[in-house]
């Protein structure tokens, strides 16, 4: 046994240890680092600006720090961009994230000093944890390779600048780096196509055993390889391949079309990072849902779904949270967000330990009718008429059709491309709908009322998301499809993709 393996296979021991142990105090923790949060940020403007000293509990936490998101809470960022100190959190921030909002253009997430080991620590303690439960740490013997966007950073106020994955380019510790790929060289190049081109050069002839990134990107790469080499699946190509890490999107309506690439099923993880903190991770293999990060600088609040709309909504602590029901996902932390409203929505799947899945976005659903559908819901359904097709989806989204060109009922229009088209439409269609309606009343309450019509599918040509994400300029990186608008900006245009006019 290596040096390096035998340190690995020691940390991945400890690293169990201590998650067995933060697992049984996770309320505990949450109000302790309520408390730490409040009392290191009650000088600055921020915690002056509310009242930070005499907060004395949850229920003036709440009363003080109204509910925002990032326009409410832009007039502090503004000021932390133009070069201000002492604004959010003490000092300036050591980097910020940059992401896209759909309302706000460009976003300007803070990540400090005090942060920043939150995104590091979580991904590695997720890694020691998986290698623990494995009983090897054979996965560093090679080649790992995490598919992100550019380490190239602009500055912001001098402040480091660029996307969250790039970021943590420039803070990868020196045991990973040694085995790490892409070069930084590739990984700055800005198109993403040429981009996993050059990462397949360097790539096919090394010895890779773990991949990382989101679904539709590492498919992407995938396929890349097998173009190049010749070879028929991934596994011929890199037979000591035997972890996948993701997160970002759900696996399970990609997993059929990665294990065809693939050429069977290898181990995953899956992990749930944002700009804003690294939530949750994947601590058991055979458990459903991620263990919440409670013992990492986040303080956390919820909002039942039903509730997220509301002008003052109900919000709640961990302490609080029941089993099986959604809430909007609300964070504090140590970069100086404060009750501040990701747009995710998440289901706790158990209470002991606190684990999550990710149900959705708070701003991605269909209620043009009052159905309020969710991402789990059609994601869900989507498996089931899958599996029950023998097909394979590529990527798809759902949009309301309110007006029908013939007059006919209003429906839910479902854009799919497939990898494996079923041979029956018409059932596949049907099944979709049933599990719609089996999992959401209030859209089987529609339909039965004559409201709605059973859902379309139209069926798109090949590759039509990535040349739609590529004119959008979102091709690659942390960018995704919404699986749900509530407005068709998105399918109006994919529309042409079925016409074959794009």
């Amino acid at each position: 046994m290596s040096l390096k393996t035998l340190i690995i296979r020691t940390a991945a021991s400890w690293t169990n240890r201590q998650i067995l142990q933060w697992q049984k105090t996770a309320v505990a923790d949450q109000q302790q680092i309520m408390a730490s949060l409040l009392a290191k940020a009650k000088d600055t403007a921020f915690g002056k600006d509310h009242e930070f000293r005499s907060i004395n509990g949850y229920g003036a936490f709440t009363k003080q720090i109204p509910l925002r998101d990032y326009e409410e809470l832009r007039p502090y960022i503004d000021r932390v961009t133009h070069g201000e100190r002492d604004v959010l959190w003490p000092g300036k921030p050591r980097y910020f994230a940059k992401t896209s909002g759909t309302t706000s253009g460009v976003k300007y997430i803070p990540i400090s000093d005090d942060s920043m080991p939150n995104h590091l620590n979580t991904a590695r303690t997720a890694m020691l944890n998986y290698f623990h439960e494995k009983g090897s740490a054979a996965v560093f013997g090679g080649k790992v390779m995490f598919l992100s966007g550019s380490p190239t950073l602009d500055s912001k106020g001098g402040v480091p600048t660029g996307r969250l994955s790039g970021i943590v380019n420039h803070e990868v510790p020196s045991w990973i780096k040694t085995n790490q790929l892409p070069s930084f060289h590739t990984n700055c190049i800005e198109d993403w196509e040429q981009k996993v081109d050059a990462i397949v050069e360097e790539t096919i002839h090394q010895d890779m055993r773990l991949i990382s990134g989101i679904p539709p990107w590492v498919q992407m790469y995938y396929e890349k390889v097998l173009a190049r080499t010749g070879k028929e699946t991934l596994l011929e190509v890199f037979p000591n391949f035997s972890l996948f890490m993701y997160g970002g999107v759900n696996y399970e309506p990609y997993r059929s079309k990665l294990e065809e690439l693939l050429g069977g099923r290898i181990d995953s993880i899956e992990t749930y990072p944002a700009s804003e903190g690294f939530i949750a991770f994947q601590d058991k293999m055979c458990h459903e849902g991620l263990l919440l990060n409670t013992r990492s600088g986040i303080f956390f609040e919820f909002i039942p779904i039903e509730k997220a709309f509301d002008a003052q909504p109900e919000r709640i602590s961990l302490q609080d949270v029941e089993l099986g029901k959604d809430y909007a996902l609300v964070i504090n932390n140590n970069a100086g967000l404060w009750a501040y409203n990701i747009g995710d929505c998440v289901r706790f799947t158990s209470l002991k330990p606190y684990r999550v899945i990710v149900s959705g976005r708070v701003k991605h659903y269909i209620s043009a009718f009052g159905e309020h559908v969710i991402g789990k819901e059609v994601e869900e359904a989507m498996n089931i008429a899958a599996a029950s097709a023998a097909a394979s989806i590529v990527e798809f989204t759902v949009a309301p059709q309110v007006h029908p060109a013939d007059g006919s009922l209003p429906y839910h229009e479902w854009l799919v491309e497939f990898g494996q088209t079923p041979k029956n439409m018409e059932e596949f269609a049907r099944i979709l709908d049933i599990e719609m309606r089996r999992q959401n009343i209030y859209y089987n309450d529609l339909i039965e009322g004559n409201i709605l019509q059973p859902l379309k599918v139209r069926v798109l040509s090949q590759d039509a998301f990535r040349t739609y994400m590529k004119a959008e300029g979102k091709l690659g990186g942390q960018n995704k499809v919404p699986r749900l608008s509530n407005d068709r900006k998105i399918a109006d245009v994919l529309m042409y993709y079925i016409q074959g006019l794009l």
